[in-house]
């Protein structure tokens, strides 16, 4: 297999045009491999990673995706010299998704079965427990061991596979790295309608009848920063708005809709970019940005460092540095309509001085974004990718462990009526907060050793009893190259919400001879009554009982058939976790933005009559 892969390298590679072979061999190594040659433990994605994409996506990401902010000095042939010598190829125009894979008809029964089975937005619910309850799971524990694969879906040149889908209605809506939002039959697969928009979306979509209006809406954001209405049943947009100018700016969790009212989560890319030691870094400040449902207009913007960075000395190199900076909000707000607050997790600081409010759930009033309460999980974490470069310029002096947070706050009532706000941290540790005293810590518990790529990731899920909380931990070999530990990492873990003490312990999956694996559990996990599904590094999804038993498992890293007619490989499962409604189940496989095995298909499973 190996050697069949680096065949197929070399022989794309020579498509490419010479000339385009030696000019973007150069800008790449004068422009882009500090972070994409760099270490392994950065999100950056590897060189080998781009390779699997495909010209076209390369070259929309320099020109006006996610990577615009560090290619805008370039031309634009020499953005094309990049991205033909970094995957190999050359435009190819349309591709058979263009075609292929359309529904005969359109949903002629929507919206009137909005009242089934729904998995809306990234938590399923503004708690974001990531807890589907029976009744629109419609799947039980004893029926894991009959989940047969049913359907694939393929997004043409990609090497991940990062927006989880939203099933409202019998349709599944969900963005990709292909710069398109796709509307889907959930039960089949065939497409619907496609809208192309600006970036990549990699949040997860919500869905709401438009605020006076007879129109249902999906509301989502992409990496550049642009939030969206569209018409949930024709596509058509509805209105966009920049939620926030920095260049390095991007959306990267699920905007919330909240009794009219959608809630943004700005995060960047900055940490990236600020690597260079030509680059003024950093001035990027994390914010939620509530906007208007109906129309798109800002309320008001809320920054998670209320002060502006400012000039604070000169590298190495001579370049002006700011700060304080980073505080970026990864993940979707959790909505509290108690206590009319909105909370978020923040990232670390991207410069010096560190924030206080980095490395923390932070507390906003719903109506004002005025600041309620704050609770700092690590101080003093300013860190940016070059710490982990070979010139380490403007790496922050005493940087941080880059213990930030990756996922959403789990607001929950437990069963005595106590309510606890809990969420895992890239630390190894899970914390419980009190929403009703000011984010006062209840508990904290350690699962993991924690890391840049350590720890908790992207996602835990809770009920009334518990918080599942996987572990990641990824390791890497020790020789220079970007290649993973097969040792290390991973377990999935269950706490008693009252108390803290762990009531569940599933060990690492070892990986055994499997090339590109960890045993690694970084995406997100969800749960139904009964059961805990988590996928894994290592390409499978498995789901167990809430006592650790294995119920049920499917390994995702190999070739499918797509119903678009897409070439189709799954690959390592990171970001985001299994999706359950109606009783299927739908995952995200491919994840090649850090040595793991990169893929670019959605799955869809039912339960077989066998």
């Amino acid at each position: 297999m190996r050697a069949r892969a680096v065949f197929v390298a070399v022989l794309i590679a020579c498509s490419a045009p010479a000339w385009a072979q030696q000019e973007g061999a150069a800008l790449y190594t004068a422009h882009c491999a500090q972070c994409h040659d760099g270490d392994a433990q950065s999100r950056v994605p590897a060189r080998s990673a781009l390779q699997a994409m495909s010209f076209e996506h390369v070259l929309g990401a320099l020109t006006s995706g996610s990577m615009a902010a560090m290619a805008k000095d370039r031309s634009d042939a020499e953005r094309r010299a990049i991205a033909s010598f970094v995957t190999g190829k050359i435009a190819m125009g349309s591709t058979p998704a263009d075609a292929e894979g359309r529904c005969a008809q359109q949903a002629n029964n929507f919206p009137q079965t909005l009242d089934g089975p729904r998995w809306n937005g990234w938590g399923v619910d503004t708690n974001n427990s990531r807890f589907q309850p029976a009744d629109m799971a419609g799947l039980t524990a004893d029926q894991m061991p009959r989940l047969r694969l049913k359907w694939a879906y393929a997004f043409p040149g990609a090497s991940v596979s990062f927006a989880p889908p939203t099933i409202v209605g019998g349709m599944l809506f969900i963005g990709g790295t292909d710069r398109k939002v796709h509307a889907l039959d959930a039960r089949s697969g065939c497409a619907l309608w496609t809208l192309a928009i600006d970036a990549a979306v990699r949040a997860a979509i919500s869905f709401a009848q438009l605020p006076g209006s007879d129109q249902y809406a999906i509301f989502f954001g992409d990496l550049r920063a642009n939030a969206y209405a569209v018409n949930a049943a024709t596509g058509a947009l509805i209105w966009k708005t920049k939620v926030e100018e920095h260049a390095a700016a991007r959306i990267t969790g699920a905007p919330t809709l909240h009794d009219g009212v959608l809630y943004v989560p700005v995060s960047s890319i900055e940490e990236a970019a600020g690597s260079q030691a030509t680059y003024e870094c950093c001035t990027f400040r994390g914010s939620v940005v509530a906007l208007d449902a109906a129309t798109g207009k800002t309320i008001w913007q809320a920054y998670t460092i209320p002060e502006v960075p400012h000039p604070t000395g000169k590298n190495a190199r001579g370049t002006q540095l700011f700060g304080p900076s980073g505080a970026a909000i990864w993940s979707a707000p959790t909505i509290d309509a108690k206590r009319n607050a909105v909370y978020v997790a923040t990232s670390n600081s991207y410069s010096n001085p560190p924030a206080a409010t980095a490395d923390a759930i932070l507390a906003f009033e719903l109506a004002t974004g005025k600041l309620l309460w704050k609770q700092q999980a690590t101080p003093k974490d300013a860190f940016v990718v070059a710490c982990f470069s070979a010139d380490k310029t403007n790496c922050p002096e005493d940087p941080g462990p880059d213990h930030d947070f990756g996922q959403s706050p789990i607001l929950v009532t437990l069963r005595d009526g106590k309510r606890v706000l809990a969420i895992a941290q890239k630390s190894g540790v899970v914390h419980a907060l009190d929403p009703d005293d000011g984010g006062k810590i209840l508990w904290q518990t350690r699962i993991g050793k924690g890391g840049s790529l350590g720890g908790s990731e992207w996602g835990s899920a809770a009920d009334g009893e518990r918080i599942y909380v996987a572990n990641s931990d990824v390791r890497f070999k020790r020789d220079g190259t970007r290649q993973l530990d097969s040792t290390q990492g991973g377990g999935l873990f269950g706490l008693d919400l009252a108390t803290g003490k762990i009531a569940m312990e599933v060990p690492p999956v070892a990986c055994g001879d499997r090339p590109q694996c960890s045993p690694a559990l970084s995406a997100a996990v969800s749960l139904i009554p009964g059961v805990v599904f988590s996928g894994g590094v290592s390409g499978v999804l498995r789901a167990y009982a809430t006592d650790g038993k294995l119920l049920w498992e499917f390994d995702t890293a190999r070739d499918f058939k797509a119903v678009n007619g897409v070439p189709a490989h799954g690959g390592a499962i990171d970001g985001p976790g299994p999706v359950i409604a109606g009783g299927m189940l739908y995952t995200n496989s491919g994840y090649g933005q850090w040595s793991g095995v990169a893929g670019n298909v959605l799955l869809a499973f039912e339960v077989g009559t066998e």
